[in-house]
């Protein structure tokens, strides 16, 4: 069946931009037809050539600006937009916050939740090199191996020295990786063939502590020169503390195998949050932005109001950031998380810091407060921070039968948010101050928050 619809691909309409989507795409609508067009701000006004239509909406680029934002920000690399590095890069700063308050109002009142207001978004005095963990991939580009990112919905690798975003020493140490595996021809791993040697390669660096740790991720057991790559790494990265081969010979888009062979130096680095102290491993989740974690978690601390007598469970506690940050203001700190090897480094992080009031179980979330409230567990506050698809209705229920004066909700997708603060409405807790959105990741368009919701 033909729909009708009223663009056509290649042709191109004049028309202004109305709206941000929250993937920072400019809406324009041409007989009330959506039309995306990514670096579109709204009030400007477009010549749009139409990229793609589908039966619902379809795709645009600019093909000339005739009026142009007042918050916008000439991009003098195009690279960062193209690779969505900085998908917002193209927006003031002081903007980029704005839009980041009014996706969680705008999806509030969308809900009919009209009560609950949104504070200003706590943003960053430097929005950028901030990122204490890079993972590029490497790739043959005609003829010569670079590391870069992939243009937007493609495989199409951009190389790039200056990721804008990430740690400046960061950037260094993968432009003497690179150059070190083009000086010995090490090859890089070709997807289609799933032959090659090097996939990609990380590097971490401790905001406090300055370490760093570089990451090879082979397709193959061993790694050819590894004896003068190693060398070369130590000469040319002065604050290296660790030199990990992982070995990923799948084919397959995790980016991490299972195998970690520490070819020189310690097995982790260390950094610190709120004052504890973290090992990290290469397969460790840590926060990237440690600045905004911090604040985002003392945020999450002042919410609960802790005076050292109260029970708290943390949700999803992963290598126990929030757990171990929130015990030194509680009597005592339970902590679930799916992940082995995150507990692991949970109960080793707990030790390193003389923690002995917390508690660190594997299992999924929703299951073990079941068995927690089946046990006669009564906390006084629950921190939930749960992943993009938010929380389980099974483990909201089961916070309501345990029945904690405060839940704290730590979110990093406004849409899972606010579904779930309805939920929770359900079993009788609602929102009691206004929601704090904290930009984690200045220059794209993730939004993270911190809910307040208490027993009715």
């Amino acid at each position: 069946m033909k729909v009708n619809v009223p663009v056509h691909k290649n042709e191109e309409y004049q028309a202004q931009v109305v709206d941000l989507t929250y993937e920072g795409n400019g809406v324009v609508k041409i007989d009330d037809f959506p039309v995306f067009v990514p670096n579109a701000l709204p009030g400007e006004e477009v010549t749009v050539r139409i990229t793609k239509v589908t039966r619902h909406f379809a795709w645009g680029r600019v093909m000339a600006w005739q009026t142009k934002s007042a918050d916008r920000v000439d991009v003098k690399d195009k690279k960062y937009i193209q690779t969505g590095i900085a998908p917002l890069g193209h927006l003031k700063y002081d903007a980029q916050l704005r839009f980041k308050q009014h996706q969680i109002e705008e999806l509030l009142a969308k809900a009919h939740l009209d009560g609950i207001k949104v504070a200003p978004t706590m943003g960053m005095e430097r929005p950028y090199h901030y990122r204490n963990k890079a993972q590029v991939p490497v790739k043959l580009v005609r003829g010569k191996l670079e590391t870069g990112f992939y243009k937007r919905g493609s495989h199409t690798l951009v190389p790039i020295e200056d990721f804008y975003i990430q740690d400046p020493k960061i950037d260094e140490a993968i432009v003497v990786v690179r150059d070190l595996l083009r000086k010995y021809h090490v090859t890089p791993y070709d997807e289609r063939t799933g032959k090659g040697v090097i996939r990609t390669v990380m590097v971490r660096r401790g905001y406090y502590s300055h370490e760093v740790m570089v990451v090879l991720v082979t397709n193959t057991k061993r790694l050819p020169m590894e004896e003068q790559i190693v060398d070369g790494i130590v000469a040319g990265v002065p604050e290296v503390k660790s030199i990990v081969q992982n070995i990923n010979d799948k084919r397959t888009n995790k980016l991490l195998g299972d195998t970690n062979k520490t070819l020189w130096g310690k097995d982790e680095i260390h950094d610190q949050l709120l004052g504890i102290d973290f090992a990290i491993s290469p397969l460790s989740f840590y926060q990237v932005n440690p600045q905004q974690t911090e604040r985002l978690y003392q945020t999450a601390i002042d919410n609960a109001g802790l005076d050292g007598s109260q029970t708290v469970i943390d949700a999803y506690c992963g290598i126990g950031t929030i757990s171990l940050a929130v015990a030194k203001h509680a009597k005592q700190v339970y902590g679930v998380e799916i992940v082995p090897a995150a507990i692991e480094d949970a109960k080793h992080n707990a030790k390193r810091n003389g923690i002995k009031n917390a508690e660190f179980v594997v299992g999924k979330a929703e299951e073990q407060f079941a068995k927690w409230q089946a046990a006669g567990l009564k906390p006084d506050v629950v921190i939930v921070d749960p992943p993009r698809k938010g929380l389980a209705e099974s483990l909201i229920e089961a916070t309501g039968k345990m029945a904690p004066q405060k839940v704290i909700y730590v979110s990093c997708n406004p849409a899972t948010l606010v579904r779930d603060i309805q939920r929770f409405a359900e079993v009788g807790y609602h929102v009691t101050k206004p929601i704090q959105p904290v930009d984690q990741f200045p220059q794209t368009t993730h939004v993270e928050s911190v809910t307040l919701l208490e027993r009715d």
